[in-house]
């Protein structure tokens, strides 16, 4: 399956903060259907998937396994979040709730989420890093199904043209020296998604982490230099003025042209890119002095709203489990194109297609944007964080100027 985008979308966050007030005053939830116990209700963020799905034909096994019939609603990710807490209002949450990795702190905050330690649910085996976007306040709500990240894909034909060896890549200078190689070479250099939305930050985190730059401190130097390279990139020529306004699928249409030598992309574009028509081949991120930058995570957690009925947390933990471990869990992330959050399905994975190295690789840099206790507050900063981007990159305003006032509209 490819994603044009990976699921975490910026509405999404809008929606459930907006929404949050609403949800605050929501009482326990009766869950399932009451005329049926032997029913447990499953919301998910696929509705693409269809009954008769390999999707679908999990869920109806996780469920048989559990003992019970899963009855089982998807809903477009903007709606879901709404659904989610409106239905903690009225006292009808589902059992089971796959949602998107950024609202999890919304919902805890609403109250909305059981946490692990009140299921019982067993968290060693998940990557730390990866199981951090659903934790807030010591707390666990939840475990991920999977995780897509970022990384560079490359031309080979471009980079080959430009006599440019993809090996020594290894840091911004040694990137940068390679897009300037491009360039004189008559070719284009790199694109990616810079838009003043929640995808332009996406894009934007790993060379500001790779900085080695917090989120708390927009006006650090470390985030100067992160929106400076991108800012000079623009100005030099080796990336478009097109990215001001460029989606990740738009973005990817111009590295599908053939003209480009890099695109910045994710797990999600790995069917697209064989059909490009060119020689590619994929690295990860680098980081400003070298190494892997860490890249945000997408992807959804599998969590388990309260129930006035405790009781039906032994079976939702059941059905949990099934998605998130075992033959099954790599059954899921097959079928939704996800790296594991777990050691050994990810060596599977590999072992199956090696080519998903580079992003298992990928993976374990990463980190969930609303990692490090940011939970809620996230969304405003990513928009004051895109906002910076803008400007910057338009010329408005020079990177220094940008990410101070960024930081002010913060506070």
């Amino acid at each position: 399956m490819t994603h044009p985008l990976p699921r975490y979308r910026t509405r999404v966050l809008a929606a459930g903060v907006a929404a949050l007030a609403i949800a605050s005053a929501a009482g326990c939830s009766s869950g399932g259907d009451a005329a049926d116990p032997g029913s447990y209700t499953v919301w998910d963020p696929y509705p693409q998937y269809q009954a008769g799905s390999d999707w679908a034909k999990l869920l109806d096994k996780c469920g048989a396994g559990a003992g019970v019939k899963v009855k089982r609603t998807a809903y477009d990710t903007t709606d879901l979040t709404n659904k989610a807490l409106l239905a903690a209002q009225q006292g009808n949450a589902p059992d089971v709730l796959i949602v998107d990795n950024p609202v999890v702190s919304t919902l805890a905050e609403a109250g909305v989420l059981t946490t692990t330690a009140e299921t019982g649910t067993d968290t060693s085996t998940i990557q730390p890093n990866l199981l951090a976007a659903g934790q807030a306040g010591g707390k666990t709500y939840g475990i991920p199904i999977g995780a897509n990240t970022l990384a560079l894909f490359y031309n080979e034909k471009v980079l080959k043209a430009a006599d440019v060896d993809v090996s020594t890549i290894k840091d911004w200078t040694s990137l940068t020296a390679a897009l300037q190689k491009v360039k004189a070479a008559g070719k284009k250099g790199i694109t990616f998604s810079a838009i003043g939305t929640e995808e332009g930050s996406f894009q934007f985190l790993p060379w500001f982490w790779g900085a080695g730059a917090q989120l708390t401190g927009l006006d650090a130097p470390q985030s100067v230099d992160a929106l400076t390279l991108w800012s000079d990139w623009v100005k030099k020529g080796y990336a478009p003025k097109s990215v001001l306004n460029n989606t990740q699928t738009t973005s990817w249409q111009e590295f599908a042209t053939g003209d480009y030598a890099f695109a910045e992309n994710g797990t999600w574009q790995l069917e697209n890119v064989k059909k490009a028509g060119f020689p590619y081949g994929i690295i990860p991120l680098p980081g400003k002095d070298g190494g892997t930058a860490p890249a945000p995570t997408g992807g959804e957690f599998v969590t388990v709203p309260v129930q006035d009925d405790t009781g039906r947390y032994g079976t939702s933990k059941k059905i949990g489990d099934c998605l998130t471990s075992g033959d099954d869990s790599y059954t899921a992330v097959s079928t939704l194109s996800y790296i594991a959050p777990t050691t050994q399905i990810q060596q599977k994975q590999v072992e199956a297609k090696p080519e998903l190295k580079v992003w298992v690789d990928a993976v374990h840099a990463a980190k969930g944007r609303t990692s490090d206790n940011l939970g809620t507050k996230y969304p405003k900063i990513s928009q004051q964080m895109w906002t910076a981007v803008q400007s910057a990159l338009s010329g408005s305003a020079t990177p220094q100027e940008a990410m101070a006032k960024a930081q002010t509209s913060v506070k």
